[in-house]
């Protein structure tokens, strides 16, 4: 193509381009939405070809398998009980939701409607603690957790193959960033509609749990879901405060290990595990995704 040719064949879609503008935003848009999509779930769906390609065929797998075997999805019920590792997540992430949603309300509370000194200082303190990673925190948890501290003689509780042991850890971690986001909603309530319940004999305390967080139902909702999904799928406190066994409250990850053997693993069957791991994640967003982009968006908004 001479160059005379390319100028003209650019030159048209320039003018193509500023004349319909909406066509081509669209366009954009599509493409861009496709590619993420794609993307995103690429990997689930290779979890899916991994898991009902039979275990004499992996080597040989493509993109698209040459075999189908979904008993897989039966088997990894058979040789382990992966329900109660999934079970055991749940509760843990749901009590872990409790008392992170309780603490953090108290706390989103007195940072977004009270006023003292070095409010703000400490809340940055507290946002650039919650991007610490957890591993940071792992030996000297490890050690607290298992009764290895000890102080004037007492001794640290010994909380290894016990719910607390871990859900500790995890309300340390998920803490920071979930009075963060309520106090990011707490503070945009209007103060009179607070004053109102006051009036009526109602405490600061009854104010925050009858008015403030209902109100603030699409934040408090986002916030209870970004900290079951984080508490989910953890690995590390999950890993080394438990013994492996589902009725010591081993959890998601264990299960899925079981499949990694000394001299073999059933790299199928962990896909599968994996993928009906990702069960109650997904029906979890399903049925909140209207609360969690309510969430997302508002939080961003003054009145």
């Amino acid at each position: 193509m001479s160059n005379e040719e390319y100028s003209g064949t650019l030159g048209r879609i320039v003018e193509y381009a500023v004349h319909n503008a909406t066509d081509v935003y669209r366009l954009g848009f599509y493409v861009g939405l496709t590619s993420f999509i794609m993307i995103t779930l690429f990997p689930f769906y290779w979890l899916l070809v991994l898991a009902v390609t039979p275990s004499d065929q992996l080597y040989q797998m493509g993109v698209l398998p040459e075999s189908f075997n979904p008993n897989v999805f039966i088997t990894v019920f058979q040789q382990y009980p992966l329900h109660h590792y999934i079970f055991n997540s749940v509760v843990l992430a749901s009590i872990t939701v409790v008392v992170c949603i309780t603490l953090g309300s108290l706390a989103g509370y007195a940072f977004g409607r009270v006023d003292f000194p070095f409010k703000g200082p400490l809340l940055l303190v507290l946002l650039a603690i919650s991007y610490f990673p957890g591993i940071a925190f792992l030996i000297p948890l490890f050690e607290l957790l298992t009764g290895s501290v000890s102080v004037l003689g007492v001794s640290s509780p010994d909380l290894y193959n016990t719910p607390w042991g871990m859900v500790f850890p995890f309300t340390m971690l998920s803490l920071p960033i979930t009075i963060f986001i309520l106090t990011t909603f707490y503070e945009q309530i209007p103060d009179g509609l607070e004053d109102a319940a006051r009036v009526e004999g109602t405490t600061r305390l009854g104010a925050l749990f009858r008015v403030i967080m209902p109100l603030s139902a699409p934040g408090v909702v986002t916030a209870a879901i970004i900290v079951f999904i984080g508490v989910y799928r953890e690995f590390f406190f999950s890993f080394i405060m438990t013994d492996g066994s589902p009725g010591n409250w081993a959890v998601l990850v264990y299960g899925i290990l079981n499949f990694q053997q000394q001299y073999t693993t059933q790299y199928n069957l962990m896909a599968a595990a994996s993928l009906m791991g990702i069960i109650p994640i997904a029906v979890l967003v399903i049925f909140a995704q209207d609360h969690i982009v309510r969430g997302l968006t508002s939080g961003g908004l003054k009145e």
